[in-house]
């Protein structure tokens, strides 16, 4: 260090002085030029460790950029991990979402096809009544004076004649109709019977619709005599 060369030089002056009074020239010639050959020596050595120290600071340096580096690269990976945890358990909410899903529509689907096909019977079987009921109007005409006529949204309408024997041509008329759970209901009727719930009621449990037409042909009957 510049403090040991400092005190290397100040006994070298002092061994020079001691020397130049006990010594003649020549051996003093050959002490300077020992002491030259020291000093150049030391100068040497003094540069040699003074770049060495410089490169290891810069080494010192260097590794702690590289362990910063390193610091900086690590906490970038756990926060890459973290990340990628979030994502993976964000699909795997979404796959199970996705599943749920999936399975909803398709319990949709079979209870859809399950109505259509109760549905598509309930037509079925509406229109077969329907098409019975058509098939009865010759003889319920002929036998009853009964007109039948098949009207808007699947219903028919029964209009009975010679009933009032003041008005022969007097309508009387009920409009029926076969609703949702494939029973008989009776829409319109005119002139309104009190009774006409109770022979709906009583189609509904026996299935005779003769006897239903023939009861309310009865029930106009006689409300023509009031």
């Amino acid at each position: 260090t510049e403090d040991e060369i400092t005190v290397i030089e100040r006994e070298m002056k002092e061994f020079w002085t001691e020397l130049k009074s006990v010594y003649g020239t020549e051996q003093i010639n050959q002490t300077l030029a020992l002491r030259d050959s020291c000093k150049e020596s030391i100068k040497v050595l003094s540069e040699r460790w003074s770049k060495k120290l410089k490169e290891g600071d810069l080494m010192i340096d260097k590794i702690q950029e590289y362990r910063n580096e390193i610091l900086q690269q690590n906490k970038q990976i756990s926060e890459n991990d973290k990340h990628l945890t979030e994502v993976k358990s964000n699909l795997n909410h979404e796959e199970k979402e996705k599943k749920e899903l999936t399975d909803s529509i398709q319990e949709l689907k079979e209870e859809l096809m399950k109505k259509k096909e109760i549905i598509s019977s309930k037509n079925k079987a509406t229109k077969e009544r329907v098409e019975r009921l058509c098939k009865s109007k010759e003889l319920f005409e002929e036998r009853l004076g009964l007109e039948i006529r098949r009207i808007h949204n699947e219903q028919l309408q029964f209009v009975f004649r010679h009933i009032d024997h003041k008005d022969p041509d007097k309508p009387y008329m009920f409009t029926l109709s076969i609703n949702e759970q494939g029973d008989y209901e009776v829409t319109s009727c005119t002139p309104p019977l009190d009774c006409i719930s109770d022979f709906q009621q009583k189609v509904r449990e026996t299935n005779n619709f003769s006897a239903f037409i023939a009861n309310i042909r009865k029930a106009f009957t006689a409300l023509s005599y009031k």
